[in-house]
């Protein structure tokens, strides 16, 4: 590369590193999520995004779109799933009904996450066709 008569190496490579440690770029936070059995299944997972999805009782702040990477443990599942999700659902505290403080984590459209979703399904079988209240709807 050809440097102008005003720009010495030295000059470059400062603006260059300046701008770099100036860029702020977020990272994915990673949230544990273990789910104990099919009623706290359940009351997390929402149906109603079409990849699947599931709420997550927390007091730490999201905003809508910020990306989640979830450790998920399923009832009597010794395998951890591992998913990159994005919010998509905020429930604040003190809201309505009683509701749990926490983050609705919108699953990708990918084949790992189509294949937690047919698990959670799957385990869920007749549960999700119930009026069982559940953490979203």
């Amino acid at each position: 590369m050809a440097l102008g008569p005003n720009h010495s190496p030295q000059t470059v490579a400062a603006a260059w590193s300046d701008s770099v440690l100036n860029t702020t770029m977020s990272r994915p936070s990673v949230m544990q999520l273990t789910l104990k059995d099919r009623a706290a299944l359940h009351s997390a997972y929402i149906s109603s995004f079409k990849d699947g999805g599931l709420f997550s009782v927390t007091s730490r702040e999201y905003s809508l779109g910020d990306e989640l990477y979830v450790l998920l443990t399923l009832p009597d599942d010794p395998q951890r799933y591992a998913i990159a999700g994005i919010v998509a659902w905020i429930t604040p505290s003190n809201s309505q009904h009683g509701r749990s403080q926490g983050v609705g984590i919108r699953f990708p459209a990918d084949q790992s996450a189509a294949v937690v979703k047919r698990k959670i399904e799957a385990l869920l079988g007749d549960l999700l066709m119930s009026d069982r209240r559940n953490q979203t709807l």
